[in-house]
């Protein structure tokens, strides 16, 4: 091998994360619809032809990006897999809302991108609304262990203040909204969760 193709092979290496770091930055910064191919490629860098390989439309680069932040745990689902908390305190750890200093706080990923793609036939849309039904599923089963009588009811209700906080808190810039959607969760877990025999 010709040292000419060592070093193309050297640049080649780690294009796709390099080009999945870039769309997150912009996608968070400037929105989905707003970012461009072109500017991806810019941003990643890499050649145009590179991005098309790995991402050959725009709406495979966006579930891509959802699903990098689902495997990253770069979402507020994340914290359900954390087993240094119980159940409990897991469900209501949904509701913290990181303070990004002095950036603006983001909502949800995946509402996001339903929103910027309303079709609901579209990959971006069905995938956002397949991880918005698997959040439910994983709420389910940590419910169960906690002996609530209708797990799939109540995880519904949090699912949708989780959801609605992250929302809110983005809109106002406000991570308080997150503390008053947690007392709401905590009471309605109270009303549901069973009080122990003695």
């Amino acid at each position: 091998m010709s040292e000419t193709q060592t070093i193309q092979r050297r640049r080649g290496r780690g294009g796709r994360e390099r080009i999945l770091a870039a769309a997150t930055t912009l996608f968070e910064s400037q929105g989905i619809t707003a970012t461009g191919m072109e500017q991806v490629a810019a941003a990643a860098p890499v050649s145009k032809r590179t991005l098309y390989t790995h991402f050959p439309s725009k709406d495979q680069l966006v579930v891509d990006y959802l699903r990098h932040l689902v495997e990253s745990g770069h979402t507020m689902e994340g914290v359900l897999d954390r087993e240094d908390l119980p159940p409990r305190e897991r469900l209501l750890a949904l509701f913290t809302i990181p303070d990004r200093g002095d950036g603006p706080i983001r909502g949800c990923p995946f509402v996001d991108a339903a929103a910027e793609y309303p079709d609901p036939h579209s990959p971006v849309h069905q995938y956002a609304a397949a991880q918005k039904r698997r959040f439910a599923d994983r709420l389910v089963e940590l419910l169960s262990t906690l002996g609530v009588a209708h797990p799939r009811v109540l995880a519904e209700q949090l699912a949708i203040l989780a959801d609605g906080a992250a929302s809110r808190s983005m809109i106002l810039n406000d991570t308080d909204c997150g503390r008053y959607a947690q007392a709401a969760a905590a009471a309605l877990l109270d009303a549901a969760t069973p009080i122990p025999t003695r």
